[in-house]
């Protein structure tokens, strides 16, 4: 009898897509290398736009609203933000075929941060990782009246390997040599906080990009005006940076992208060294990413741009099958633990989810029949939307101002917004459609039982739940 695969899922916060694609100046030499044994998922996003519900995502198959954690767990009080600690998870799964289980890093899945309870045997996160103390070499500072100041980014003295990320690193490779050495089949999971601001990073690998141009997003000059009034006002927070400034900042997150590319490539030759490469499972990819200049804009939230939603997910299939393949089917973060557990022949999770296996898709299922969904319930702030993607039009729903319609085929920056553009409203009401139809298929309550005036258009005819406006939707309640 063969035995099992094992798995190893690369989860980093905050990285934006592009950061990953070859011909970009962010220098990530082993993660290239590690895409010509895997299989590349280029139409991925997040299904949410900050951690803690596309994490939840990640484990359990399903959207926020019906896994619970629609916010930041650190951010909100329990009632904001409940996750379902009785829901299945991939974790549970492979524990339940006699995994060796550990997770090493950020969590955020949930508030109890007893990972036991969900079939890691080991496991060392946020809450009880070594404090490592740095040196600053030089930084940039928000300023804005009435809060306190922010550092974004920086640099410091010492090397890598004073880094959290060199350290959990470490430590997923050392369980990996034990549970190797026993013969048992493993799962790690290693989630680095990098490269989520504030990007600090060691002075050395700051100096790779010396002689490296940093050019700022083709969209930074983007004035926003027709687009969502809350994107103006969050821009009028990085106003004082100058051009320069916005350069460090990118510089010093490229720099932080790298600082998780050395450490991906000290675990390739591992993996190699202990002949354990060729079994291996290898998921790269992320929460979410960063606007990172783009539009004027850094961090995540609101703003539903490409570069907080668009994120890598990078496969390594065993004895990397399918090296080289290219999938252009929209994928989700809640189709990554069904993916996951058909590759490695698994027992499917135990309640219903969200999302399906992208493997269909590696043996000659249409792409362009695809559709991706993700939804948004605000940051600390509730500003509600949902997002549709079909066949290169991206549609979003935004219950506090009106809408957005991109052309992502002849648009990929998103610089017009053509939801108010009257030959293009056959084309919003058709996205509304696939939105209302995923809404409703998912027993997104929040939606379908508001009651707002309408475009009957934006829902399937067959539906009788009220339809509601594909332009505008925060209107009082007509009941």
């Amino acid at each position: 009898m063969n035995r099992k695969k094992n798995v190893i899922v690369l989860l980093c916060d905050q990285l934006q897509k592009r950061v990953t694609d070859p011909d970009h100046a962010c220098i990530m030499e082993n993660l290239s290398r590690l895409r010509e044994d895997s299989v590349i998922f280029e139409q991925a996003h997040a299904a949410n736009a900050i951690c803690s519900p596309s994490r939840a995502s990640l484990m359990t198959g399903k959207l926020p609203h019906n896994h619970g954690m629609v916010d930041c767990a650190h951010t909100v009080p329990a009632f904001r933000a409940d996750y379902d600690s009785s829901l299945d998870t991939l974790s549970r799964r492979l524990k339940a075929a006699d995994y060796k289980t550990a997770y090493y890093g950020k969590w955020h899945v949930e508030r109890t941060y007893d990972l036991g309870q969900y079939g890691f045997d080991e496991y060392e996160t946020e809450m009880d990782l070594p404090v490592f103390s740095l040196t600053p070499v030089s930084k940039v500072v928000i300023h804005t009246d009435g809060y306190r100041d922010k550092t974004i980014c920086g640099t410091f003295s010492e090397d890598q390997k004073s880094t959290e990320e060199y350290y959990i690193y470490s430590k997923a490779m050392d369980f990996i040599k034990k549970a190797g050495a026993e013969g048992q089949p493993f799962c790690t999971f290693i989630s680095t906080y990098a490269p989520h601001d504030p990007y600090a990073v060691p002075e050395e690998i700051y100096q790779k990009y010396d002689h490296i141009p940093i050019e700022l997003p083709l969209s930074f000059e983007d004035a926003m005006e027709d687009k969502p009034s809350i994107y103006r006002r969050l821009r009028s927070v990085w106003k004082e940076l100058s051009q320069e400034e916005c350069k460090e900042i990118i510089k010093c997150y490229y720099s932080y992208c790298t600082l998780i590319d050395l450490q991906i490539g000290r675990l390739i030759e591992f993996l190699k060294k202990e002949n354990l490469y060729d079994d291996t499972l290898i998921v790269f990819t992320a929460d979410h990413g960063d606007l990172m200049g783009a539009h004027g804009l850094f961090c995540k939230g609101v703003p539903a741009f490409e570069e907080t939603y668009s994120i890598p997910l990078i496969m390594k299939l065993p004895a990397q099958e399918k090296a080289g393949c290219v999938c252009n089917a929209y994928a989700n973060t809640y189709d990554l633990a069904p993916t996951i557990l058909e590759l490695l022949g698994c027992e499917k999770l135990q309640n219903p989810i969200d999302g399906s296996s992208l493997i269909p898709y590696l043996h000659g299922k249409n792409p362009e029949d695809s559709v991706c969904f993700a939804e948004f319930e605000g940051q600390r702030y509730a500003y509600t939307q949902r997002i549709v993607w079909s066949r290169g039009w991206k549609y979003i729903f935004n219950t506090f101002d009106y809408d957005e319609l991109y052309d992502l085929n002849q648009d990929p920056h998103e610089s017009e917004n053509l939801a108010a553009i009257p030959e293009y409203e056959e084309k919003k009401k058709e996205m509304a459609a696939l939105m209302w139809e995923k809404i409703l298929k998912t027993g997104d309550d929040t939606l379908t039982d508001a009651r707002h005036f309408c475009h009957l258009q934006a829902l399937p005819e067959s539906t009788e739940v009220p339809v509601f406006s594909s332009r505008i939707g925060s209107l009082s309640d007509t009941q």
